[in-house]
């Protein structure tokens, strides 16, 4: 070994080329923890419009007829609600003309089997 030159440890050696790699992990981690995340706020405020869109509808209905909607088609017909079939799911429940339907929206998550 000559003199003048330093000793190289393995370990050094070992952690530089490590230590890049699992930086690179952990971003890439945080990356797509913070996607999921807007991900799934994006989702409940979808959500959440079409609530306030079923709302709208149905009292922009009673205030024009007089009367709530018999039924979802109506709305979605006559008052211009729209929203994905496929991704979303909604009970809608009517009692009479002059008393407030009950709706639930429900986040369709998978294939639904019905015997």
């Amino acid at each position: 070994m000559n003199r003048f030159e330093k000793a190289h440890f393995p370990a050094i050696k070992y952690l530089s080329k490590v230590i890049p790699i699992v930086f690179f992990v952990f971003l890439l981690v945080l990356f797509i923890r913070g996607i999921n995340s807007v991900s799934a706020t994006t989702e409940a405020k979808q959500m959440e419009s079409l609530e306030t869109a079923l709302e709208r509808s149905i009292a922009q209905c009673y205030a024009v007829e007089g009367a709530y909607p018999s039924d979802l088609n109506y709305l979605t017909s006559h008052y211009g609600l729209t929203y994905d079939h496929e991704k979303y799911i909604v009970n809608y429940t009517y009692y009479g003309s002059n008393i407030y339907p009950e709706y639930i929206v429900l986040h369709r998550t998978g294939i639904i089997m019905i015997d």
